[in-house]
């Protein structure tokens, strides 16, 4: 283990011995036994975030260290803290969770939500997305839950409605092999793949922004939709919206959540609706959890919804209206 500053070297030195984590220097770092791992997580805890990333670890194989296997502390941290993955992996499940039309109160389509359970414990998309990265398996959980989304989903869906598939694009070096396995899930359950939407995730963290093009391109192409998410939140410019031009666009739930009539979040959201529009693009208001929300989204032109308020994500699609909607006739 080392720091890539000496001011972090000098103080993950400290932090050991604070913590009674003996260590010894070899070939420039130090080396920790493994029987000291678990005082690891307090030892990390007292770095600023942005030091964090400047403490690095490695294997030891009893002779050197192993140069490939060189990650943030926090990243081993987090595997050591996550041995359930592999197997809650094996075993991954969703919960669906509604996207309504607003006007006429009719489920849109699903948005198929990833868990998974192992010995008595579950786990919500956070910590499974958390632990595939700290494991070096973003790409292969990344697939693997597209696959079973499709797989699982699609047979349950209503008439015309539209599966909402989430995915990460950085995992996607290139469109034509990585995106061989969604295929195949299609082929196996039958999909039309025009009521399949995929749903790209922090697209701004992305930087290559003529890949995620040409990913959203080649999903097109085949007969799918695609949405950006979180549009509001920084993580989706207006940049990405006229570039890429999505089927849909989800609007951040920061955005909607607790707004009213005279909050100065409004102007805001009608812009951003209003844009979109421009562009021929769809808008979703995440978040929905009252009834006042709903009504200003619908007021404010929103064209769908999801949120609590309008139906929570359950292990099987219902197919049926949710429990708002007694309030349709609000527009």
């Amino acid at each position: 283990m080392h720091a890539a500053s000496s001011h972090v070297q000098r103080k993950l030195t400290l932090l050991l011995a604070a913590h009674d984590v003996p260590s010894c220097p070899e070939q420039g770092a130090l080396l920790i036994a493994a029987s000291a791992f678990d005082k690891l997580p307090l030892v990390l805890a007292a770095f600023l975030s942005n030091e964090r990333s400047q403490v690095l670890a490695a294997p030891w194989d009893g002779e050197q260290l192993d140069p490939w296997g060189l990650a943030p502390l926090e990243h081993w941290v987090r595997r050591l803290e996550s041995p359930w993955f592999h197997e809650a992996s094996e075993k991954l499940l969703f919960h669906f969770q509604p996207i309504v039309q607003l006007g006429t109160g009719q489920v849109y389509g699903y948005e198929a939500l990833v868990r998974a359970q192992w010995n008595g414990h579950f786990f919500g998309a956070g910590a499974l997305l958390d632990a595939a990265a700290a494991h070096g398996q973003a790409r292969a959980f990344d697939a693997l839950a597209r696959r079973n989304a499709i797989v699982q989903g699609y047979p349950q869906l209503g008439p015309d409605q539209l599966l909402f598939i989430n995915f990460a694009p950085g995992v996607i070096y290139n469109p034509e092999v990585c995106l061989q396995t969604t295929y195949a899930a299609c082929r196996e359950v039958g999909a039309d793949l025009s009521r399949l939407l995929f749903e790209v995730t922090e697209s701004e963290a992305f930087p290559d922004l003529g890949l995620l093009k040409r990913i959203l391109e080649r999903y097109r192409a085949e007969g799918a939709q695609v949405a950006l998410d979180d549009l509001g939140a920084g993580h989706t410019s207006l940049t990405y919206l006229a570039e890429l031009k999505p089927d849909i666009v989800k609007l951040d739930r920061a955005l909607i959540s607790g707004v009213h009539d005279s909050d100065p979040r409004v102007p805001l959201v009608s812009a951003l609706v209003h844009y979109a529009h421009e562009l021929g693009i769809r808008v979703v208001a995440e978040g929905i959890e009252t009834a006042q929300e709903l009504q200003l989204v619908m007021e404010l032109g929103t064209d769908l919804a999801q949120g609590y308020y309008l139906g929570r994500p359950v292990p099987q699609p219902t197919g049926l209206a949710p429990q708002a909607a007694g309030h349709w006739n609000l527009q």
